[in-house]
């Protein structure tokens, strides 16, 4: 039977009515299993490949939507998508008389009550309005979700290797406990193309055994370009701006800065220059801490153009697959942190069939210029980085516990525990660890026992019943840079700020003299000792892998056709700077660089690695300095050899490493490494510990680095 034949006629009537010539590639692979089988799928394509239609198209063939509840709930990480893909669903349920209905924060109260007073159709949710449902309206979600069949989950790889995407999963295992129905879940996902990743996306979902992975490998046509403009300042290079004006002014363009202050120079000054020049005025920001009816505008504005050009600085808020329409050039300004982000960004341009995409990289600075060489060097060997699974999550499991109480209004501790020994998210906790952190909530008075059962107790109350409940999303911790009583600027908190060094803000280098926790100041005088200012980054982990492939790159003597002048320029400088160590085993070998009085290792690892040795020197009475865009560290030194530092390195006591961090961890400084996790400040200590081990460090990773590098010195 042919593929068009297997779906329902109304479907058919929707494709006819369409003018659709002919599926595409995921969905003639997809229908034909989604209709025939019950199991779980991945559905893993390009950017607007057609993946919603993939899964929808089967699912209302096959469902019978006549039965009463939710029969499909789609999950979405944003609620921007959830908004574009409502019209796309509603209009494919239109021909089968089918109800969608959006649930999130802004959607209609009105459809809501009526969805709860008659249960049916499709929903289209978050993953915290499932946690609020949960919380708050536990006795409708036996209503909704008693006979559910599908669950889609859009981005799925948004929500991998995240605390979000723990909760998630552990709220869908809730969910299928609760039908009468066998759900099958489908994930959606455009950027897992490592056959390696496959695994842990069939763990995530829960039947590893019942989950197939469907796969189209159409290859997409990419044009790529090289642009390298040093800036000697934080601001971007006039040169840049102009040349970025040259690119952009005359086609639809999304531009990737990395950081949220770029975001707003780069809109800024690209439109002066255009006023100036009597260019269009279509230049927008576009990022989280924008107000939302000027995001939506900017969407809808972006999305109904056809003939207008435009410009739109963004973040990672337009990564993901909400449509804006046909965007004609990505540009990304200084490297991505990882490929994932990279391929997500790629995909944002050449959406409509048959066109290319088209990619502009700048970069600002040599060491930028190198990762982004390496990141698109192990794009195009379809690389992926691997997917961290935590696998012992205490800090969810601590929320988890506090809303099934909440939903349960009460529960006995025997029964938490068989709910939660099953839950997928948490197999590797074992029961007695269960224990520990429940009697630790009841200590500090986030739980209360009442005869056999536990309720909220008081302390918990007031982080429970309100909406930021909801959300495992850290709220990145900002503290006020300060000088003589005047406000400087503002900086991330990082391991990076540390009393008596310097740092660079508002185009100048800075000293810190003190820095209160509490109140979340640091105190600076202006910097005039000549010591290299600390770089902040965009504070993601870059892997292993860039850092090894960027290491690679200098030691080859290729000439990279993609690259512009300038671009080539700065490599070949690198490369002649480097070619004085003798690297001969990029896997092996590491370059060291021996001052008067100070020696700086190039680790080329990652992020995690490098912090985890700068610990450990710590640890050992070693002060250094961690430049993460460069990947090394500067020790004040000459004491230690090489061979000490590999030693020591490669010998630590990993229980001495859990006293220290018990003991940095009574401090309010020490808090900093927990900012990772929302709910880890409540666990007890040696969770928190456990926690940090594996999510902060990466101690097996330095033991195997300090076992197998050996550090090259110059010629």
């Amino acid at each position: 039977m042919m593929t068009y034949e297997m779906l329902s006629e109304p479907i058919r009537k929707y494709i006819r009515d369409k003018k659709w010539e002919s599926l595409r590639p995921i969905q003639e692979a997809a229908i034909q299993k989604i209709i025939n089988t019950d199991l779980n799928y991945v559905l893993i394509s390009r950017t607007a490949s057609g993946k919603t239609e993939a899964a929808f198209l089967p699912i209302l063939s096959k469902v019978n939507f006549k039965e009463n509840g939710v029969k499909v709930l789609y999950i979405s990480p944003l609620i921007a998508l959830i908004n574009d893909q409502f019209l796309r669903v509603e209009q494919l349920c239109e021909h089968l008389d089918i109800s969608v209905t959006k649930w999130h924060g802004e959607a209609s109260k009105g459809k809501k009550d009526q969805l709860l007073k008659n249960p049916n159709g499709v929903l289209l949710i978050t993953p915290e309005s499932i946690e609020a449902m949960f919380c708050n309206k536990p006795h409708n979600i036996l209503q909704l979700f008693s006979s559910l069949e599908y669950i889609v989950i859009d981005e799925i790889h948004n929500f991998l290797g995240s605390d979000r995407g723990i909760q998630l999963q552990s709220l869908i295992h809730r969910i299928k406990i609760i039908s009468s129905k066998k759900v099958a879940i489908i994930g959606l996902s455009a950027t897992v193309s490592d056959v390696n990743q496959y695994s842990e996306l069939k763990f995530y979902l829960g039947e590893p055994n019942n989950t197939k992975i469907i796969r189209d490998t159409t290859p997409k046509p990419i044009n790529a370009s090289f642009r390298y403009f040093e800036s000697l300042t934080t601001n971007l290079s006039l040169d840049l701006l102009k040349d970025l004006y040259r690119e952009t002014y005359n086609c639809k363009a999304l531009i990737f800065p990395n950081a949220r202050g770029k975001v707003e120079e780069v809109a800024v000054k690209l439109k002066k220059i255009s006023e100036k020049v009597g260019g269009h005025p279509n230049f927008f920001a576009h990022h989280s801490t924008v107000d939302k009816e000027t995001r939506e505008y900017v969407e809808f504005f972006a999305k109904s153009q056809i003939q207008q050009n435009f410009t739109i600085s963004c973040t990672s808020t337009l990564e993901l697959g909400i449509d804006i329409g046909n965007v004609e050039k990505v540009i990304q300004i200084d490297a991505t942190h990882s490929i994932a982000s990279l391929v997500q960004r790629i995909g944002r341009s050449g959406r409509r069939e048959g066109k290319s995409s088209n990619l502009v990289l700048y970069s600002t600075n040599s060491w930028s210029l190198l990762q982004s060489v390496a990141s698109w060097l192990l794009y195009q060997e379809q690389f992926i980085e691997p997917i961290f699974v935590n696998k012992k999550p205490y800090d969810v499991l601590l929320h988890q516990i506090l809303s099934i109480v909440k939903s349960t209004s009460g529960i006995t501790i025997e029964l938490m525990i068989k709910k939660l020994i099953i839950n997928p998210s948490f197999l590797e906790i074992k029961s007695e660890e269960i224990v520990e952190l429940i009697n630790h909530l009841i200590g500090i008075e986030f739980l209360e026992k009442i005869g056999d059962e536990i309720i909220l107790g008081i302390d918990a109350e007031p982080l429970v019943n309100t909406k930021d409940f909801y959300s495992l999303f850290k709220t990145e911790t900002f503290f006020r840079v300060v000088n003589s009583g005047n406000k400087i600027g503002e900086l991330p908190l990082s391991p990076q700020l540390v009393k008596d060094k310097n740092i660079f803000l508002s185009a100048k280098i800075w000293k810190i003299k003190d820095i209160d926790f509490k109140s979340k100041k640091i105190e600076v005088i202006p910097a005039n000792d000549g010591e290299k200012p600390q770089f902040f980054g965009n504070g993601a982990d870059v892997s292993w892998e860039i850092r090894s492939k960027m290491l690679e790159v200098l030691y080859t003597t290729e000439n990279y056709k993609f690259l512009d002048e300038n671009s080539q320029s700065s490599l070949s400088e690198k490369r002649t700077f480097f070619k004085d160590f003798d690297i001969n085993y990029i896997n092996k070998e590491r370059p060291i660089l021996i001052g008067e009085k100070k020696q700086v290792l190039y680790t080329f690892s990652s992020t995690k690695i490098n912090k985890t040795i700068l610990f450990i020197l710590k640890l050992n009475n070693i002060e250094g300095q961690l430049q993460e865009n460069e990947s090394s560290i500067t020790i004040n030194s000459l004491e230690y050899s090489t061979d000490e530092i590999s030693a020591i390195l490669s010998n630590f006591d990993m229980k001495e490493i859990d006293k220290r961090l018990q003991l940095i961890l009574a401090f309010d400084e020490g808090l900093q490494m927990l900012d990772f996790s929302k709910w880890a400040v409540h666990l007890p200590i040696q969770m928190q510990v456990d926690l940090i081990k594996s999510r902060y460090f990466d101690f097996n990773g330095v033991k195997n680095f300090g076992e197998t590098i050996t550090f090259v010195k110059q010629k």
